[in-house]
């Protein structure tokens, strides 16, 4: 909700308990002096603020406008307003409150506003609303809303508060609303002022009363802002408002509680004003304390009390102001007291915190009026016993020692002390809240103690010799903390900076200080110390100089050595005591700064301090101590004091020793607060006691290092620059000495230091150097031996620092006494008996017992360090002997483990490096350089490769590095080995883990020292062979799949090349393709997953492109540059397709600089490396492979084999189908353009098709337009394996030729078929696809299932499966092909039909062949011509295969118009012709099939090649022995004779009769039948020409006929009935036609009636042809058809039944016996039952007795 500032300060009063006295008050409720009446300086409020709310209107007028539409809106909506408030009045059940029954009827001016103001804080309501659902935040139509009320109020104010009023009238509105209004309000009166008396009445009287209501929580927001209301309406009207307030202020009546906070805003806010009702206020609150139970109202006493108390003491320092009747300081108090008292006693008491602390918040500003009055302070000490309770209580301590702190002061200030009876309790109490820690809950626990404070101090000035004896008798209890708590009292009283704090005090004060001296607790020390450095502060110096001095050298004593033999594990202690030598040193800095006069003792006792103690830490302050000392004694002007000085002088330590001391520790100036500054200050203070020769140089110099340690901090400076500088004011201050002993002495001095010093640490350090440099300077070689031996013996060799510290200082000592140290050297290893066998250094040392290969290292690097510092003329002459002898002497002679590695390493490279440090070397040949690089490389093979454990490997390669540019120079074969050796030693290294800071240290100094062997071995091999040398011998690295040895492998390459690049002579042009070989090396690795890999990746290709730009005088335009650093800039980042893409376009930028030939090597490197590295990897190789293939294809005709070759081996291995599918795109895009020579290449792959070729072709067939160009190529290379080939030169020719490449066409076509989606212009290749399969299906040569083919099969070792073969794949591919037709009724009938299984079997080949084209005629019309025109093709190929499989599908053809609709006879015939004449039986059998079917598809068109046809056929005939021949000419035969009329076929009509006659009685049945079938449709030809020709063949044929009718054969026997049928018409006999035409019989029954009948009319007509036909019968029962034999005896008995007896007579009866006697021995019981009744038959016959006589009857 939006509230207005009272509200906030009504919040605030309740919370707190009291109103502060703000400057200024506003119409809000803000308190203040400015609008106070009778302050002179009160002025009305300036129309400032009324300008300034103009200039907002005047700025936001387009949201005005806005509004005022709104509003005219809410005008119209809210018409009835009046209305429905008069209605709500009258349902109310309640009754109308007072001001309601006083509405009067508006005036029209009037109601208008009212309404206006209406809908404006209706607008501010649903803003409201908006402003609680939307969140925080204002709303501006509110804000808008409430602006034009109050500028409406600037010309109306009447009008609009009488609005305003009413509105607050309105029953039950909300209290948001009412708040809303009262801020209005509040606006209105601040900006106008006085108002009408009449609405300021009703008001004032409303908001006292919605004042007094009830509160609740919305009640409380509505409260405060109606109190805040009268406030601001009290500016003006003060007399109104307050005689409402003390209407409701009665007497022994408890008022309300916001009666109580808006009396304490008025009385804040018009102080002058307010004063003449403060009096009866007051006595009336008073009465009713006793009433006011409730902590709320407490609280508002409490509060308004404060308020009311701050009123008075303002009104107190501006009476001289007021207008009104003077109220005096004592009448205020008198009326304040009681309040007070009751406050103290009573309410202090409550068991609410609240209202404790409210009570005691509103005790100080009423002291602050009671305590000067002197008859009343007395009687408020009375109390202090109470306010003291409540330190027991749950109050917050700070708030009852602030106004017992005020209550003291005060009675200082008046000299009115508090009663002496209350002393001992007021120190208790007080000295309680010091010693004892504070609760966790009092959050003001220091400022607590700082009041404390402040009272004791004042309880000092007061009573000093009672609070004394006080802290004396705490002093007696032991408690650490209580005598803490009291030397910390007693500390402040002494620090306190009043005048009237007398020396009695400060003496009792040091007397109960120096009973606690015997206390050994460190903070009981801390606190006694900081007594006597405050109290030399304060100027009590005369009172320390005995007792004082004493304690604060033996803390600096005891302190002392208590944290240099502080016991490990006492960590608290040891802290403690630093805590305690840390307050000790400040007051020793005070002390010395300060106190005038020290005693000797003291002097000497600091000075003792500096060269004895091993407490360094505390140097600086007491250098400094002693610098101010010195300069006061030689400043001094007494004479004695002088002498005292010098005599001082006398007994300083030697110079030497305290210069030694001084130097060592100087050489850490920043320890101990900054020490350094202190010592060379205390130094040039002591120049002329220490050595007066160096006096004037020390003047000079050592301002100059106080200068640089001033300029530098602890975190600034440079340790070695220090240390160089103090060496160099050493060597200057010994040149002062040069001629005297000065330096041995200080050299002995700096020996004695050494074990003063812990190892390690810089002074050490810095003492070894120091040592070493003196002892160059010494002019005495034996006494120097003697030291350099006595420093060799007592030195602890296990101790790294030492060792090194004695190295440094006998390579510094050679730089003037080279062949004293080697002596030197040489007599130790003699006294220490070294040999082989025996090792007896332990003898010397039996503190630290030596181990042999610990003083072997540290004899290795002592020669070396001599060979480092000694001579250049000097090194030459020993390098060689004995220095590096006796180093490989002492390693080889060793164990040899990781020091004594590293020590020699070290050797080499000093050695190695003096060597190369001399100028004038000439032909210098370092004889021992094969020796150490042999032992060298035999360390570092030695070293693991997977773990770094020790600097080793580091070190040999430096000292490799170090020794290859010595002579004599290695060859390029040591080179290479080196070099292979190195690389393998460090880059198979893991990557250390990030937390292990010190392997990453050892790792990276291992990647640095090989970076700088590899550059010193390269330096000799700068040519494109060293350079191609040095990449394959990283190569197995860059491409390793551990990331870590790439990113090694990878940096090592980049700082190769660019000082390959940078060199002088990389002028030599690369070799032929190896600018892409060492592309595409690196190329993959700008995708690496390692950052640093890809940024040094693109760094060695960026070396490679400028390297061939520069040698191929080609150059890179400002565009590629750009693009080349926006490309590594992506490189940088995380994003995986940034990366690709940037990869991508580094390809682009490199691809126009590369020549045909380096692109193949290039390609043939990207896919050799292909799956030796991860996805990524392979990711990069494919997209740099492709984004060449795409700019440069159609340049690449001659190198497509080769490039095509490097992918397709590759392939299989490519795994992830991220990497293969862009591979099969880049396959694509050469076949796009050069496709013949890649489907060679494809075609030539191996089968079983591995899934990589899969994968080539279903991308083809993705791409449908290029899918099918495809499909035509594979076509025309199915096609040229039906051609002849050239001759094959072997055996795996042939396989090759007969099966290979048409087994993996036709495996291609069939993956195409089933995956290429199908459209129009893939189904035009239809017919094609249907016509090459079937002719492939029709070659029956050797499969690919046969043994291996050696020549092509590497991969797999067995035989092809099963399904992969010519006839499978290809019916399949048929299968698949119609499939994708959409047409299921030809799939259906395809399936029923069983084409697919008549296809697949040799013999039934061309059944399904034929099946399959007249399928494909009635279902694909769209395809015919198509089809035909291959068909005509394929007849007139030089295959055979093709030939029959073309005229198989021509069959078909023939049947069908089409072939005639096309005009395409002609030529078919003259194919079918050819093929007629042809050998092959199946050839001459489908052609003259499809001859015959001309008669079905172009029947009209038979007549006119009927000659052609008759000829074939007949000569078809003429082939007996050919059954398929003759029956498919006999076929054809009839077909065409039913296009034929009798005339037509002219002389042939007999050869045909003939021909047919002739196959009757053969034994193929299908021959006989087709024989039967002819015949019959011969008899349907003749007309009367031929009639009576053909009644003669029928006779000729008819017993054959008869008797065929019962031939084995269904098909023949009843082709045979029917063809009877058709010429029983011939015999002409009416009789014989009926007896046939009858049906009621079975068939046998049918026939034997026939038969009877005929010959019965035969033997009365023709007996001689019955004759003739009984003869032709009886040939028949020696037929091989046992059925015919049977028919035949039946016959031959019917025809014997109807035989005349002349006729029988001229039967040779004995033959016919015979014939069928012999019968009787046939297999078939049938042939023997029908002969055994025709012989019955033949016997009655022969017996019949009519055959006697001429004229007789059988």
């Amino acid at each position: 909700m939006g509230v207005g500032p009272g509200v906030r300060a009504s919040k605030k009063l309740r919370s707190c308990g009291r109103l502060e006295l703000n400057p200024s008050v506003d119409a809000g409720g803000q308190f203040g002096h400015k609008g106070r009446q009778g302050d002179p300086t009160s002025q009305k409020e300036p129309s400032g603020e009324k300008l300034s709310l103009k200039k907002l209107l005047m700025l936001q007028e387009p949201l005005r406008g806005a509004m005022r539409a709104a509003e005219l809106c809410y005008k119209f909506s809210l018409r009835g307003t009046e209305a429905e408030m008069t209605e709500a009045a009258v349902d109310s059940k309640e009754d109308p409150s007072e001001e309601a029954e006083d509405l009067e009827p508006l005036e029209p001016d009037d109601r208008g506003t009212f309404q206006q103001v209406t809908n404006l804080l209706n607008i501010m309501d649903s803003g409201s609303a908006k402003t609680d659902a939307a969140g925080a935040g204002p709303d501006m139509r509110k804000t808008l809303a409430s602006v034009i009320i109050t500028e409406k109020a600037t010309t109306e104010p009447s009008v609009v508060l009488h609005a305003l009023i009413r509105c607050l009238q309105v029953p039950e509105i909300s209290i948001q609303r009412k708040v809303n209004i009262y801020n209005i309000l509040q606006e209105i009166i601040q900006q106008e002022g006085e108002l009408e008396e009449q609405g300021v009445q009703r008001l004032v009287a409303i908001a006292s009363k919605e004042m007094r209501e009830t509160l609740e929580a919305e009640g409380y927001v509505k409260a405060e802002v109606a109190s805040d209301t009268l406030v601001a309406l009290s500016r003006n009207h003060f007399s109104l408002v307050m005689y409402e307030l003390q209407h409701h202020l009665k007497p022994l009546h408890l008022t309300d509680e916001f009666v109580i906070i808006t009396l304490a805003k008025l009385a804040n806010g018009n102080v002058f004003e307010f004063m003449p009702y403060m009096g009866i206020t007051l006595a009336t609150i008073f009465t009713m304390l006793r009433l006011a139970n409730e902590a709320k109202m407490r609280q508002a006493i409490c509060g308004a009390m404060e308020t009311f108390c701050e009123t008075v003491q303002f009104y107190l320092r501006h009476l001289e102001d007021s207008a009104y009747p003077v109220m005096t300081e004592d009448q205020l108090a008198l009326k304040l007291f009681p309040m007070y008292r009751y406050f103290v006693t009573v309410w202090l008491r409550d068991h609410n915190p609240e209202v404790k602390l409210g009570v005691i918040k509103s005790l100080k500003p009423m002291l602050s009026v009671l305590l000067p009055t002197d008859d009343l302070r007395e009687q408020l000490y009375d109390y202090i016993p109470l306010l003291l309770a409540e330190y027991r209580g749950g109050l917050e301590a700070l708030f009852v020692t602030q106004v017992l702190r005020q209550i003291l002061e005060v009675s200082v200030t008046t000299n009115t002390p508090v009663p002496q009876m209350q002393l001992h309790t007021i120190f208790t109490e007080l000295h309680i809240q010091v010693c004892a820690k504070a609760p966790a809950q009092e959050q003001y626990s220091s400022q607590n103690l700082a009041e404390i404070v402040h009272c004791f101090i004042a309880l000092a000035r007061s009573y000093p010799k009672e609070l004394m004896k006080f802290f004396l008798g705490q002093m007696e209890m032991s408690k650490e903390a209580i005598r803490v708590g009291t030397l910390t009292l007693i500390r402040a009283v002494v620090s306190a900076d009043e005048p009237r704090m007398n020396i009695r005090t400060i003496y009792l004060a040091i007397r109960v200080v120096k009973n606690t001296l015997s206390d050994t607790r460190f903070k009981v020390r801390m606190a006694i110390l900081r007594i006597i450095g405050q109290l030399a502060l304060s100027g009590y110096q005369d009172r320390i100089k005995g007792w004082g001095l004493k304690y604060v050298s033996v803390q600096l004593t005891l302190s002392t050595y208590k944290l240099t033999n502080h016991r490990e594990g006492f960590n608290q202690r040891e802290l403690e005591e630093k805590m305690v030598h840390k307050v000790t040193m400040d007051t020793v800095k005070i002390i010395t700064s300060s106190v005038s006069g020290i005693t000797d003792e003291f002097w000497v006792r600091l000075l003792c301090y500096i060269m004895e103690t091993e407490y360094t830490e505390a140097l600086a302050p007491i250098c400094i101590s002693l610098t101010n000392l010195a300069e006061r004694q030689l400043h001094a002007k007494d004479a004695e004091a002088s002498v005292a000085s010098k005599g001082r002088h006398v007994d300083l330590p030697a110079p030497q020793k305290l210069l030694a001391r001084l130097l060592v520790l100087m050489s850490s100036p920043y320890k101990g607060e900054g020490r350094g500054i202190a010592m060379l200050n205390l130094l040039r203070t002591l120049s002329q006691s220490i050595a007066p020769s160096m006096a004037d140089m020390w003047e000079l110099e050592i301002p100059l290092l106080v200068k640089y340690l001033e300029e530098h901090t602890e975190f600034t400076w440079n340790q070695k620059t220090w240390e160089d500088k103090l060496i160099q004011f050493l060597r200057n201050s010994l040149k002062k000495t040069r001629g005297s002993n000065w330096s041995l002495r200080l050299s002995k001095e700096l020996n004695n230091q050494i074990e003063s010093f812990d190892s390690p640490s810089l002074e050490k350090g810095f003492l070894y150097r120091a040592l070493g440099f003196t002892l160059a300077t010494g002019l005495e070689a034996d006494k120097v031996e003697m030291l350099l031996l006595e420093l060799l013996y007592k030195t602890d060799y296990g101790n790294d620092f030492d060792r090194e510290g004695v190295v440094l200082c006998f390579g510094l000592c050679a730089r003037g006494q080279v062949k004293t140290v080697l002596n030197v050297l040489r007599d130790f290893e003699e006294r220490i008996q070294e040999s082989e066998l025996s090792w007896q250094i332990g003898a010397w040392r039996k503190d630290h017992p030596w181990r042999r290969e610990t003083v072997k290292s540290a004899l290795m690097v002592m020669y070396s360090c001599v060979a480092s510092y000694c001579h250049p003329q000097m090194l030459l002459t020993h390098v060689d002997s004995p220095v590096t002898a006796k180093i490989i002497h002492h390693y080889s002679s060793s164990c040899q483990d990781v020091c004594l590695k590293m020590a020699f390493m070290k050797s080499v490279v000093q050695v190695a490096n003096a060597i190369k440090n001399i100028k004038d070397l000439e032909d210098f040949q370092f004889a021992q350089k094969m020796t150490l690089t042999g032992i060298i490389m035999a360390t570092i093979k030695a070293e693991p490769t997977d773990s770094l454990v020790s600097p080793v490997r580091t070190m040999a390669m430096e000292a490799l590095s170090h020794l290859s540019n010595l002579k004599p120079f290695y060859s390029t074969e040591e080179n290479n080995e080196l070099m292979d050796i190195s690389i393998r030693s460090v880059i198979s290294l893991q990557p250390p883990a990030e937390d292990n800071e010190s392997i990453q240290t050892l790792y990276a100094n291992a990647k640095h020292a090989l970076e700088q062997l590899m550059e010193s071995l390269m330096q000799r091999q700068l040519d494109p062979k060293g350079l191609q040398e040095m990449v394959h011998l990283l190569e197995k690295w860059i491409l390793s799949e551990k990331e870590g040895e790439r990113e090694k492998a990878m940096s090592l390459h980049l700082h190769l090349m660019h000082i390959y690049v940078q060199s002088v002579g990389v002028r030599i042009p690369l070799k032929l393709g190896q600018f892409g070989t060492l592309v595409g090396l690196i190329a993959p690795c700008t995708c690496d997953s390692h950052r640093r890999t890809r940024l040094a990746s693109m760094g060695v290709l960026s070396s490679l492109l400028d390297l061939h730009a520069s040698q191929t005088c080609s150059s890179w335009g400002p565009s590629k540059e750009l693009e080349r650093a926006k490309c590594k800039e992506d490189l940088q980042g995380l994003d995986v397709e940034k990366i690709f893409s940037a990869s991508s376009r580094i390809a682009k930028v490199a691809c126009v600089q590369f020549n045909c030939d380096e692109v193949v090597s290039l390609m043939q490197k990207l896919c050799e490396n292909i799956g030796a590295m991860d996805l990524q990897h392979d990711k990069a190789s494919v997209t740099w492979i492709v984004t060449f293939l795409q700019m440069r294809a159609k340049e690449l005709e001659d190198k497509v084999a080769e490039i095509l070759g490097a992918i397709l081996a590759q392939l299989p291995v490519v795994d992830h189908r991220e990497a293969r599918r862009p591979l099969i795109e880049g396959i694509l895009l050469l076949a796009h353009y050069h496709q013949e020579t890649v489907l060679t290449a494809l075609l030539r792959q191996p089968l079983p098709m591995e899934s990589h070729l899969t994968e080539v072709w279903l991308a083809v067939a993705e791409n449908v337009p290029f899918a099918r160009t495809m499909l035509r190529g594979l076509m025309g290379r199915l096609q040229s394996s039906f051609t002849p080939r050239a001759h094959a030169t072997s055996k795996a020719d042939i396989w090759r030729q007969a099966a290979v490449d048409p087994l993996m066409t036709l495996c291609t076509i069939h993956l195409l078929v089933q995956k290429t989606a199908v459209d129009d212009k893939l189904l035009e290749l239809f017919p094609d696809l249907t016509y090459v399969l079937l002719l492939q299906l029709s070659v029956r040569g050797p499969e690919a299932t046969s043994p291996v083919l050696k020549t092509w099969r590497l991969v797999h070792t067995g035989a092809l499966p099963e399904e992969i073969n010519l006839q499978r794949i290809t019916i399949k591919s048929l299968q698949l092909l119609f499939g994708r037709l959409s047409n299921e009724q030809l799939v259906q009938s395809l399936e029923e039909q069983n084409v697919w299984a008549l296809l697949q079997g040799s013999s039934t080949f061309l059944q399904g062949v034929g099946l399959l084209a007249r399928l494909c005629m009635r279902s694909m019309e769209g395809y015919r011509q198509r089809l035909l025109e291959l068909v005509l093709r394929g007849m007139d190929s030089d295959i055979l295969s093709c030939r029959v499989s073309s005229t198989a599908v021509c069959v078909e053809f023939m049947s069908d118009p089409a072939l005639y609709q096309e005009e395409l006879l002609k030529p078919t015939v003259s194919m079918l012709e050819k093929g007629v004449d042809q050998e092959d039986e199946a050839l001459r059998v489908l052609s003259l099939r499809a001859l015959g079917n001309m008669a079905l598809g172009a029947p009209k068109k038979v007549r006119r090649y009927r000659k052609l046809l008759l000829e074939k056929c007949l000569d078809s005939l003429r082939e007996p022995m050919n059954t398929s021949v003759a029956s498919e000419g006999m076929e054809a035969l009839a077909k065409i004779l039913a296009e034929l009329r009798e005339g037509d076929l002219g002389p042939s009509f007999g050869t045909i009769c003939e021909q047919c006659r002739a196959f009757f009685d053969n034994e193929s049945e299908l021959l006989r039948f087709k024989a039967f079938v002819l015949f019959g449709k011969l008899a349907k030809v003749v007309r009367i020409s031929k009639k009576h020709f053909f009644k003669e063949e029928v006779k000729k044929a008819w017993i054959p006929l008869m008797l065929h009718c019962q031939d084995p054969s269904s098909d023949a026997a009843e082709a045979c009935m029917a063809t009877m049928f058709q010429c029983v018409h011939f015999w002409g006999w009416k009789a014989l036609e009926s007896s046939w035409g009858r049906r009621d019989s079975s068939t046998a029954d049918e026939m034997t009636v026939f038969q009877t009948t005929l010959c019965s009319i035969l033997t009365q007509k023709k007996p001689a042809v019955l004759y003739s036909f009984l003869l032709e019968t009886m040939t028949y029962v020696h037929s091989n058809l046992s059925r015919i034999r049977i028919a035949a005896c039946n016959l031959a008995g019917t025809i014997m039944k109807q035989m005349s007896a002349h006729r029988l007579r001229k039967l040779d009866f004995p033959a016919l016996r015979n014939s069928l006697q012999e019968l009787q021995l046939d297999s078939d019981p049938g042939v023997r039952r029908a002969a055994l009744e025709t012989l019955k038959i033949l016997d009655t016959c022969s017996q019949h007795p009519l055959l006697a006589s001429p004229g007789g009857f059988c």
